[in-house]
């Protein structure tokens, strides 16, 4: 078992949480939510490109991921903390199946028996503003922890969030750190080769008063490697009738920063998703654009949900590559089947330049079909089935897979 607590201060931090609950009492015990979410993974990959080096890969875990954030105590300055405990058990994996990425490495080359850590933050609030230092899952448009395998991807740092002004949230901080989604110890972090261990940020969301748009600016600098700047636009338009219109917009360039540890670095992307729901059926269109002499630019095993065309297996986001999607999805609740949804796109990107490659092209299709239990003893039961084909022709990764995740929240407190 990997399970590590990296530092003993985190008990301290804990015991001492605990101790001021007891204190003070009232806000941080009756605040306090905690769940604990089962989560099953399946996982297989089958390779179709001529000469892979392995024709598939399958691995199976049970993970489970214990979620406390607590309140905060009383008085002018609030103390609490959050606890953000994750822990998977190979089910299946191994014999020359590895390669879904779901368990690290033993250090014999072997995938691992079992893996997970412990992370604690702890937090001080003022009036309608937040300090928050430890380890937890950001969900930031330059920094976005993956969760899209057994376990998910977290990051030790410190962020200070106001809210004091309505409608607006205003947010900065450093990020020093990350544990991969497939890994147990807290690594530097990266973008390609390059390591750094420092990423700054500084960002705003402000919402229109009486209006479903939000806009969004931040900046961003992976010290000595990169730095970014994002502006976006996300807006829902209800037009009654059973009609929506979701419009979700972005911009983002970047440079090379300081020493420029990965090389020179020039890059603008350019992302639109606009949806139209009518009833139930959501009908959408996604249009993305890389320009610059590099690819778009991200933190080593973070997601990318803030490209319009990101998917669960590639994010078109490869120099000079320029992509579209069209994408349908059904509720089912319409039909008499609440819980019931099915997503299916297809995403084509051409244009890609990359080493000899002048005009490399991709595309992938991808479905899931969902369902979450409404009522009952098991109760917010998910069960997830996603397939997927990629294929490219600027190298030897073809694939076609399949995912199965089931995914039982329970509710502690």
């Amino acid at each position: 078992m990997k399970l590590k607590l990296r530092h003993s201060m985190q008990f301290i931090v804990l015991s001492s949480a605990l101790t001021m609950a007891q204190v003070y009492g009232q806000g941080f015990i009756e605040d306090s939510k905690a769940t604990l979410n089962a989560r099953n993974f399946y996982f297989e990959r089958n390779f179709t490109s001529p000469g892979a080096p392995q024709n598939y890969a399958r691995e199976w875990t049970q993970g489970f991921i214990f979620d406390l954030r607590s309140g905060f105590t009383q008085g002018t300055i609030g103390f609490g903390f959050d606890v953000l405990g994750k822990y998977a058990v190979k089910l299946d994996g191994g014999a020359g199946h590895y390669g879904a990425l779901l368990l690290p490495k033993d250090d014999d080359g072997e995938p691992a028996d079992s893996f997970g850590r412990l992370g604690v933050a702890i937090k001080a609030k003022y009036s309608a503003t937040e300090l928050k230092a430890g380890e937890w899952m950001p969900s930031l448009p330059l920094v976005n922890a993956d969760d899209f395998r057994a376990l998910p991807q977290t990051f030790r740092g410190a962020q200070i969030t106001s809210k004091e002004v309505r409608n607006l949230i205003v947010y900065g901080g450093e990020f020093t750190s990350t544990s991969l989604r497939n890994d147990s110890s807290m690594e530097d972090l990266s973008f390609g080769s390059a390591q750094t261990d420092a990423f700054r940020f500084l960002g705003a969301d402000y919402q229109l008063p009486a209006q479903k748009t939000t806009i969004r600016l931040s900046s961003g600098q992976l010290k000595d490697i990169y730095q970014q700047q994002y502006v976006g636009l996300v807006n829902r338009w209800e037009m009654g009738q059973g009609l929506s219109l979701n419009t979700t917009l972005a911009y983002f360039w970047g440079k090379d920063d300081g020493s420029a540890k990965a090389g020179r670095l020039d890059n603008k992307t350019v992302s639109a998703l606009i949806g139209l729901t009518v009833y139930q059926h959501t009908f959408s269109v996604g249009l993305q654009d890389v320009s610059g002499a590099t690819g778009w630019m991200r933190i080593a095993g973070t997601g990318g949900i803030y490209l319009a065309n990101n998917t669960y297996n590639i994010a078109f986001d490869n120099p000079k590559e320029k992509s579209w999607q069209i994408k349908y999805d059904l509720n089912f609740a319409g039909y008499g089947v609440p819980g019931l949804t099915l997503m299916t796109r297809y995403v084509h990107g051409d244009n890609v330049k990359i080493g000899r490659v002048d005009n490399g092209s991709e595309w992938v299709r991808e479905t899931e079909l969902a369902y979450v239990m409404q009522s009952g003893s098991l109760r917010d039961l998910s069960v997830r089935w996603r397939n997927s084909s990629v294929r490219r022709d600027f190298n030897s990764t073809d694939y076609d897979e399949n995912r199965v995740i089931v995914s039982y929240p329970i509710n502690i407190f």
